[in-house]
């Protein structure tokens, strides 16, 4: 597992982020604008942002006075690999088992 996945797992692994990333999968929002919609505050919501950018997960804008989120065009698609080769691995592994199992029950 790359080091970008590691850390993308580490900053879903906390139901804010999680709730903040399905936010701003609907549409770029500044901070003031998350955080009413969460029951945390202002600075935690910025304190989870940086977390998420620093993940790769978000991108910011500044626009005048605010500074609007948005989802990383590709901060998911590293992990998303990941876990696809990871599943298929797994699925491989279990259909080798599976067909080892039946080719003994087969055999006199």
């Amino acid at each position: 597992m790359s080091n970008q996945s590691a850390l993308a797992l580490d900053a879903l692994g906390d139901p804010s982020r999680r709730q903040i990333l399905e936010l701003l999968a609907e549409r770029p929002r500044a901070v003031g604008e998350i955080a009413d919609a969460m029951p945390i505050g202002r600075p935690a919501v910025s304190k989870h942002l940086k977390v998420l950018a620093g993940a790769g997960l978000v991108e910011h804008e500044s626009r005048g006075t605010r500074n609007l989120y948005a989802l990383a065009p590709d901060g998911l698609t590293e992990l998303q690999q990941w876990l696809v080769t990871t599943w298929d691995t797994a699925l491989a592994s279990f259909a080798a088992f599976v067909e080892d199992r039946t080719s003994e029950e087969d055999s006199p």
